[in-house]
């Protein structure tokens, strides 16, 4: 079997066979007009009173046959022939609707197609194993993850697993920058704190980093070299000391990322690209290209020319490049050095105004800047008991990452944060988050997950396991159809989640079907008299426990077995 299946899908290409096939029909026979067919609309109406499936095809035809759109309902209607489909009959509706109602067989089938699928269920072909570099994250190297880094690489991280299970050959990537002014002043930092260990009346500028880490870092430099480098020149000093605390920072960095269940393919040094040159080189480039002009000094970029708002400067008139050409280097490597088909960059919201300068010299380099897409992300705001929360209760501090995590489960944290979509400003709810009632988004999915495994232990217990082929013909209440017609959506989910890079699509999708199943399980007892019934309902409760360890695997969140 095929492990890309996708239910909705095919039932809904039957639809628009059958409403092609109908109107071609109805043309041949004269009781519509010879006309070209327009483009119509197929989709899921809201309340299933309205059929599976609605169109619009006669609303939209009437300029074309000129006639009423009720009139070529019926038309339509006449010629459609379900026979050999997964649709049970079409009916008009309104003004001239077409409304479809699927067979019993297309919902056996779907319930069938999870069971046989397993893990594979929800897994769809739509990237055709093009190569897509996610890179998020990206933290400042100098200092502890912030939330906004806890909300991104929940995000990033899922992003990945989403368009993976889309058929795309994703890859996790941590852009380090250990060069540039943060390091600098980092360096500056580390140097005045181990000075202060030997020498009295040495004061912090306010622009240098005043955290705990800095003073930790100096005195365990000393511990281990004691005063040697008091004597050394002020480049000898801080180079020591950024190389002996700057991989603790980002080997702190890559632990703490690991306990919130993030393993990056790569850990990219923005360093490489000055040593290899890479920095220089689209300097270089653009210069070649014309797409550069001196003045004052300094070596301007033609932005403007490629799509930007305004020019802005690639090198100081001291002969230091800016900031933002390491990262054109960086993102020109990932596409045309590298040859990633597409870059996903994860950004603050803050980042909007240098997205467009970095398609504007990808452009002018010769690179598509279609190929690079930016999921920009809004701040997070910590609430508790409906007052927002900035400090840690333990520390007194602000919350970090490694602070929230000390607050809340792994599961709630990066179930919470893929919630609303990126872009969207988002309330964090520390007290839902630990909450176990039916408030809680991921304990109710949770409870779902534990419920099924429950209910397949109670069963077990009495000899009762599942069997194959069972009778799903028999599941023809209306909870379980709703929850059957969820369990089909998944494969066009992920689809969905895919293309927007949007996993909170996947949230939204896995926290519905454990509404709908927590519905189901109250209306339709499982353990009834009638065993063709009873193996059907255990199965469709192991389909939908299929479903719900299929997304909750993608979001890196726990499908404990009881709770």
């Amino acid at each position: 079997m095929n492990k890309y299946q996708n239910p909705m899908e095919s039932a809904m290409k039957q639809v628009k066979n059958l409403l092609d096939t109908a109107m071609k029909k109805a043309m041949e026979v004269g009781t519509l007009p010879q006309a070209e067919i327009p483009e119509y609309v197929i989709e899921i109406p809201a309340d299933r009173k309205n059929g599976d499936f609605a169109s619009n095809a006669a609303m939209v035809s009437a300029r074309a046959f000129r006639m009423a759109p009720v009139k070529i309902a019926s038309a339509i209607l006449e010629q459609i022939d379900c026979n050999g489909s997964n649709i049970e009959r079409c009916e008009i509706a309104g003004p001239g609707f077409l409304n479809f109602y699927l067979s019993e067989s297309w919902y056996a089938g779907v319930v069938d197609t999870v069971l046989l699928l397993g893990d594979d269920y929800g897994k769809t072909d739509l990237g055709k194993g093009k190569r897509i570099l996610v890179e998020f994250v990206s933290a400042n190297p100098t200092g502890p993850m912030h939330i906004g880094n806890a909300r991104g690489g929940a995000i990033g991280d899922c992003l990945a697993s989403v368009l993976s299970a889309a058929g795309y050959d994703a890859d996790r990537e941590f852009y380090v920058n250990d060069a540039g002014n943060q390091i600098n002043k980092f360096g500056m930092s580390l140097s005045l704190r181990y000075q202060q260990l030997y020498q009295e009346g040495i004061e912090m500028p306010e622009d240098a980093y005043h955290g705990q880490d800095i003073i930790d870092h100096a005195q365990a430099f000393a511990d281990e070299n004691g005063d040697k480098y008091m004597a050394c020149s002020e480049e000898e000093r801080r180079a020591a000391l950024v190389a002996f605390a700057l991989p603790k920072n980002i080997k702190g960095l890559e632990d703490d990322l690991k306990k919130y269940r993030i393993v990056y393919d790569r850990w990219y040094r923005e360093s490489t690209l000055h040593n290899s040159g890479a920095v220089e080189h689209v300097v270089e480039l653009l210069n070649q290209k014309g797409a550069t002009y001196e003045k004052e000094g300094a070596t301007w970029f033609k932005a403007t020319e490629y799509g930007a708002d305004q020019d802005f400067v690639l090198v100081r008139s001291n002969g230091v490049p800016t900031y933002v050409v390491p990262d054109i280097a960086y993102h020109y490597d990932k596409l045309v050095t590298r040859g990633y088909d597409k870059a996903i960059d994860v950004l603050g919201a803050d980042h909007h105004g240098y997205v467009p300068r970095l398609k504007a010299a990808l452009k002018a380099l010769g690179a598509d800047p279609a190929h690079l897409d930016v999921v920009l992300m809004q701040m997070v705001r910590l609430v508790r008991g409906g007052e927002t929360v900035k400090l840690s209760k333990r520390s007194g501090k602000a919350i970090t990452l490694v602070t929230l995590l000390e607050e809340i489960p792994i599961d709630a944290a990066r179930f919470f944060f893929n919630l609303r979509e990126a872009n969207s400003h988002f309330e964090f709810d520390l007290d839902l988050a630990i909450e176990q009632s039916s408030q809680n988004p991921v304990y109710y999915v949770q409870y779902a997950y534990a419920r099924i495994c429950q209910i397949e232990k109670g069963l077990a217990a009495k000899e009762i396991t599942p069997i194959d082929n069972p009778d799903f013909s028999l599941l023809t209440a209306p909870e379980e159809k709703m929850l059957i017609s969820h369990l089909a959506k998944l494969p066009d989910t992920v689809n969905d989640a895919a293309k927007n890079y949007d996993p909170s699509k996947m949230t939204r999708y896995v926290w519905d079907l454990a509404i709908l199943f927590h519905k189901y399980y109250n209306a339709c007892r499982v353990a009834v008299e009638d065993e063709a019934l009873m193996y059907a309902r255990l199965s469709l409760c192991l389909a939908v426990r299929t479903a719900i360890a299929n997304v909750l695997s993608m979001l890196k969140v726990d499908a404990p077995e009881s709770m």
